[in-house]
């Protein structure tokens, strides 16, 4: 008997099951590893939407939750996958100069946005109007810690690679079970899969379609991250990633010309030397509409349990709602109203 069975392990249920381990609780993890989205994320965290020069949300709470977490990682795999790193925003205009500096005098950004502007000339890079450097950001190599935590959890016997059948998980009173395995509980963090889940289908997930070059740059000197619509994060080598696009109505996970178009074009806005794209990526991101996740407890069946919706800030929002789903499953702590799924089922009028 398993205290949980966990479907998934992008960052959602990578996140669940390490939280889960360090409570000194039994996993079991099965994935098909087809849902892609965390395997080809670019990985940065930031606690700013620097579109709006604002917060993101609650990231004074969960910076300092995912910091501790995935060094806590580094240690358990031996492995190095988490890069603190400044982004440096590319300003298009004066305008956006001043809204910058009125952005950094708030007491809510004054400790993230720095009030001296960058005026450094990198190699390679165009910045008329200089940058702004946001501090307490960087980025994980999601990739790498995906494989290294699915190798640890095969040498522990407690993963497996098969596609989940939801209709041969049977449902008992105290537990579930499902072929040989049986579980108090079962956890799915299947990202845009949740579409398949009888569980959980009629929930509001959309998908985001996001689409990354790896180019070639070796003029380009640069050894921080850039933001200027698109990212551009030094991987070392001479090696960059570019990215994301935003694609709300294509719902395949290929690369396509129009995607690898569109950065292309903005990114010869922005750098003047040559290079050659390497590999092209794409996947498809869980989002909700309102911007906050899904997490918490089905509402007919108190031991299954939902960790989706990250959308493009896992990296920083996944360790924290995984953190606070295990506190409400094992010490009653609910999911807080903004992120648990009781907000979906109450707007449609169903009894919890």
């Amino acid at each position: 008997m398993y205290d949980f069975l966990i479907i998934g392990s992008g960052l959602a249920g990578l996140s669940f099951a390490e939280i889960a381990l360090q409570n000194n609780c039994s996993i079991y993890v099965i994935d098909d590893c087809q849902q892609n989205a965390s395997y080809v994320a670019g990985g940065l965290y930031n606690p700013i939407i620097l579109k709006r020069f604002s917060k993101a949300w609650q990231a004074e709470k969960q910076l300092p939750f995912a910091l501790q977490f995935y060094r806590s990682l580094e240690q358990k795999l031996n492995r190095s996958f988490f890069h603190d790193l400044p982004i440096l925003r590319r300003f298009f205009s004066v305008e956006e100069q001043n809204n910058w500096f009125v952005a950094a005098d708030k007491s809510e950004l004054s400790d993230y946005l720095s009030v001296n502007l960058i005026s450094d000339n990198f190699n390679g890079l165009s910045a008329p109007f200089d940058f702004g450097k946001v501090n307490c950001t960087g980025f994980l190599e999601v990739a790498s810690l995906m494989d290294s935590f699915r190798a640890y959890l095969k040498e522990q016997k407690v993963f497996s690679h098969e596609v989940f059948v939801h209709t041969e998980l049977q449902i008992e009173k105290d537990f579930l079970i499902y072929k040989n395995l049986k579980a108090k509980h079962i956890i799915f963090a299947e990202g845009f899969g949740m579409l398949q889940n009888p569980f959980f289908s009629d929930l509001p997930l959309v998908s985001s379609k996001g689409e990354l070059l790896l180019i070639k740059a070796p003029e380009l000197e640069l050894d921080q991250i850039v933001n200027a619509g698109i990212f551009i994060l030094p991987l070392g080598d001479g090696l960059f990633k570019i990215g994301a696009t935003y694609n709300w109505e294509d719902q395949t996970s290929l690369p396509t010309k129009s995607g690898r178009e569109e950065l292309l074009s903005q990114l010869d806005e922005i750098i003047n030397c040559c290079y050659e794209v390497v590999d092209h990526y794409a996947g498809i991101r869980p989002t909700v509409n309102d911007r906050r996740p899904l997490v918490g407890t089905h509402h007919l069946y108190k031991n299954i349990h939902l960790l989706n919706g990250l959308g493009t800030r896992g990296v920083l929002v996944g360790p924290s709602m995984a953190n606070e789903l295990f506190q409400q499953i094992v010490n009653n702590e609910p999911v807080q109203a903004e992120a648990n799924i009781n907000r979906i089922y109450r707007k449609r009028g169903v009894k919890i």
